[in-house]
């Protein structure tokens, strides 16, 4: 599976870290707005070549005329991961100023399945809206909120559950977390 997965500069890049190691069997096209390169910096233990590293093609947001700004590169999916929500507001309102919301309009207007992890709190109505108005159109909305009945015990844990849920979106098997199965 083809799968493009940016990180915007929302608090929470090591969702998108995550992404990157489970997606590992898949081809993987990663775009890093330049605010999540900070916050990587910031939030994370790794390095931005470790990250790219993770990424058969890695692509500048700025980069307008990229091969995934076009229709005719075929995608299956788009993972935005952590998304900022300047980001989720700008796709919701079809602006397209950089790459990853111009693929955005292009996965929307092919009919490509599109997963954002909106990472703010609390949400504004503005927002909301927002939200609805790409749930209506699709777009899958996965916030990063924990399952508590799985019973983290660190954060890898909540990073793992949500991981699972943005591959469960996808259809791809893991192991990142059991089912919950009451006794």
């Amino acid at each position: 599976m083809r799968v493009v997965v940016a990180i915007t500069g929302a608090s929470g890049a090591i969702i998108g870290i995550r992404l990157l190691q489970a997606l590992q069997d898949e081809e993987i096209y990663l775009i890093i707005s330049e605010n999540a390169e900070k916050i990587i910096q910031f939030e994370t233990g790794y390095s931005l070549d470790e990250v790219k590293s993770m990424a058969k093609k890695v692509y500048l947001n700025e980069n307008m005329e990229a091969d995934i700004a076009s229709g005719t590169t075929k995608f299956e999916s788009l993972v935005i991961a952590p998304c900022s929500t300047s980001t989720l507001s700008k796709i919701a309102c079809g602006i397209a100023d950089n790459l990853i919301t111009r693929v955005a309009s292009v996965a929307l207007k092919e009919g490509r399945k599109i997963i954002v992890v909106p990472r703010e709190t609390p949400l504004s109505p503005i927002v909301l809206e927002n939200m609805l108005k790409l749930s209506k159109l699709g777009v899958r909305i996965i916030p990063p909120v924990p399952a508590f009945y799985l019973r983290p015990k660190k954060i890898e844990d909540v990073v793992d559950y949500i991981v699972g849920k943005i591959l469960d979106s996808l259809g791809i098997r893991h192991n990142l977390y059991q089912p919950y199965s009451p006794q």
